[in-house]
């Protein structure tokens, strides 16, 4: 793997640490460099060469950062909450080691533990490589005809940005750059109005940001929830606007979860994490006993699309949050 390009400018921050933690906070707030907005070339592979056995046309795979899954009742979430009474989940999912954003989304995507894929980094300054050197959910599912798209709130996630797995991607630019949740999903309803991804992974970060500034579980980080929950349900409403009430399936997840203002050790208030599926061919229930990892994510999203995953995948699809159902076939002129 190459290493990474920085952003222009000095990487040294002032000396004054006044200054500096200006800068940092700057950098929070905005951009802090141009977003990076990737669209890849029209696949030469169509709709008609899709897997017929798959249980869903379209699975929108929504990542919320940081979120602990008893926070999800302690804030009274209502979307969330509607997703767990009407789905299958589990309160009990684990992540990996180092339960950080970035090596934890690369197991999410990738069915990858951390030593094979080799994302051990957090955030630009640190980066080893520019892109993520291992095969992604994304340019699997579009090999096979599928549209994919993501939308990232970070800036750290440009490493998943490469070229020719997405058809459409964005996240914010410079080192720090981070965008709300409620910025995130007004884009993705614009792009739902004009494109119906077969695949769309859409990562929320209010919920994170709060934790580290005012603590997991504090006051802050309930109203965070509260507000991830809304945007959940704007998105629930888009997609059944592009795709028809019914007609696809969402999972819903985190990379971690977190204790004081922090995260990334092998505490289980870091590692505990909430899966929930819900929509097309979901049974619903909570899966009591079963044993469900980050790296199963991908898996999921595959079967679901009746793509095999990569042999040496390490997930593997969580079969018991789904029911039997018809597949759902090939559909001409899907756009």
């Amino acid at each position: 793997m190459t290493r990474a390009a920085r952003p222009s400018g000095p990487r040294r921050l002032p000396r004054s640490a006044g200054l500096a933690v200006a800068a940092l906070a700057a950098c929070a707030a905005v951009a802090c460099g141009k977003p990076n907005y990737l669209q890849s070339p029209t696949s030469d592979v169509t709709a008609q060469d899709w897997p017929r056995a798959q249980v869903t046309q379209h699975v929108l795979l929504v990542s919320i950062d940081g979120l602990r899954p008893d926070a999800i009742g302690a804030s009274k979430a209502p979307t969330l909450q509607r997703l767990i009474e009407e789905g299958s989940y589990t309160l009990d999912a684990k992540t990996i080691l180092p339960s950080t954003t970035l090596p934890s989304h690369t197991s999410m995507l990738t069915g990858q533990p951390p030593e094979r894929h080799g994302v051990l980094w957090n955030n630009v300054l640190t980066a080893d490589a520019d892109l993520v050197d291992v095969p992604t959910v994304f340019g699997i599912a579009r090999a096979r005809g599928y549209r994919t798209a993501a939308f990232f709130s970070k800036a750290k996630f440009q490493s998943l940005q490469r070229p020719g797995t997405l058809d459409y991607s964005q996240a914010p630019g410079g080192w720090f750059g981070r965008w709300s949740s409620a910025r995130t999903v007004t884009d993705v309803q614009t792009h739902l109005a004009t494109s119906r991804p077969n695949l769309t992974f859409v990562h929320l970060s209010d919920a994170d940001r709060a934790g580290h500034r005012a603590g997991w579980m504090s006051d802050a980080y309930g109203r965070a929830v509260t507000a991830v929950d809304d945007a959940v349900a704007r998105l629930l409403s888009s997609a059944d606007t592009a795709f028809g009430e019914g007609n696809y399936t969402v999972i819903v997840t985190a990379d971690h979860g977190g204790h004081g203002f922090g995260h990334g050790s092998d505490d289980p208030r870091d590692v505990t994490i909430p899966w929930i599926a819900w929509g097309r061919g979901v049974k619903a229930g909570e899966m009591e006993g079963a044993t469900v990892h980050t790296m199963d994510t991908a898996s999921t999203v595959l079967w679901l699309l009746g793509v095999d995953e990569p042999a040496d995948w390490q997930g593997a699809p969580v079969l018991n949050a789904f029911r039997e159902v018809e597949p759902a076939g090939v559909v001409s002129g899907q756009n």
